[in-house]
């Protein structure tokens, strides 16, 4: 029995690290932030910050829309990002129509670019 027992150690050993670091990032984070008050809300903290408006008020009142422009601005570099990775690494096997193919898409996230800039999405005030 004891031989069998030998066996579970490693496996006994992996579990208490586990535990002990997923204690550790999961305590760690609410121990600084209460020792440094960084869970003191104030004015800034409590402001809008995704859309620039308030989130419960009249859905019919205006709003800026320089934020959906920054919006379509992150959906053309995420989406450059997101196609550019997979077809640098297989870009040996798809030949002269993969690296066309994303030129021509390139082509066209260069153009909603320069859509942005002259729309005036770069110049926050």
């Amino acid at each position: 029995m004891p031989a069998i027992a030998a066996e579970y150690l490693p496996i006994l050993l992996f579990l208490i690290v586990a535990i002990g670091f997923s204690g550790a990032f999961v305590g760690l984070p609410v121990l600084i932030s209460n020792l440094t008050g960084a869970n003191k809300p104030y004015a800034d903290k409590l402001a809008e910050y995704e859309s620039g408006f308030p989130a419960f008020s009249d859905a019919r009142r205006q709003f800026d829309v320089r934020f959906y422009l920054v919006s379509i601005l992150f959906i053309i570099f995420d989406l450059e990002v997101a196609f550019l990775f997979p077809w640098a690494v297989s870009l040996g096997a798809t030949g002269v129509f993969g690296w066309a193919s994303m030129m021509v898409f390139l082509g066209i996230l260069t153009v909603g670019f320069i859509y942005e800039w002259k729309k005036g999405a770069l110049e926050w005030e």
